[in-house]
């Protein structure tokens, strides 16, 4: 698989050219050529919805407490669902796909149903969780810090400062991972006073690149 560049010679392990692909999984993330998480968040979808189908049992008993089964739900389907979402580039209608579908997955474990209603803040008291939303902002926040406190030679923290090489095409430009986060940095009023010290230039150089 190649980004924004055209190989010029296959590449070979023992001789044997590797396949060139448009995506591929690894380590349970699926990478695809468009470098974006569309791919990736429509497999999570499809993961997390087959999970929580498997356990339908469980949320129809009466033999079990609401508080156990959220406590079943935050460990077998929505850490497959957020599973490697601190990465993900998210665009609002990503985001609104997965904030759906856990919506939908707590209103089933709470039992409400048509026409019963509830507001999302009520359901989340109810079931003492966040939005899928948040949960993956906090994420995409942590591994941040984790990746800011890495040496500077890390391959992470270098690749936070990469710009692949290239054109891109006409249009307008795809929201990056680096502008989703600093929008989320200025929505919190962390832009340059927290987090600058600790990046060592970095958020001077997303200014000039992101």
């Amino acid at each position: 698989m190649s980004i924004n560049t055209t190989p010029t010679a296959p590449v070979t392990v023992n001789g044997e050219p590797l396949e060139f692909v448009q995506d591929f999984t690894y380590l349970g993330s699926l990478i695809s050529k468009d470098n974006g998480g569309q791919k990736d968040i429509k497999a999570r979808l499809g993961k997390a919805r087959c999970a929580f189908a498997k356990l339908q049992n469980i949320w129809k008993s009466n033999q079990y407490t609401t508080k156990t089964k959220i406590r079943l739900y935050n460990s077998n389907v929505k850490s497959i669902l957020l599973y490697g979402s601190e990465c993900w580039r998210v665009v609002k209608g990503d985001m609104a796909k997965i904030n759906a579908f856990h919506n939908r997955c707590l209103r089933k474990i709470c039992r409400i149903f048509w026409p019963n209603k509830i507001s999302n803040v009520d359901l989340y008291k109810k079931t003492s969780c966040n939005s899928a939303v948040l949960e993956i902002k906090r994420r995409r926040l942590r591994w941040l810090g984790h990746v800011l406190r890495m040496p500077q030679d890390s391959i992470p923290k270098v690749a936070l400062r990469w710009t692949p090489p290239g054109k891109r095409k006409r249009g307008w430009p795809k929201m990056t991972w680096r502008q989703s986060v600093m929008a989320e940095l200025k929505e919190m009023g962390l832009r340059q006073n927290l987090v600058a010290k600790h990046c060592c230039g970095l958020m001077s150089h997303w200014g000039r690149r992101g």
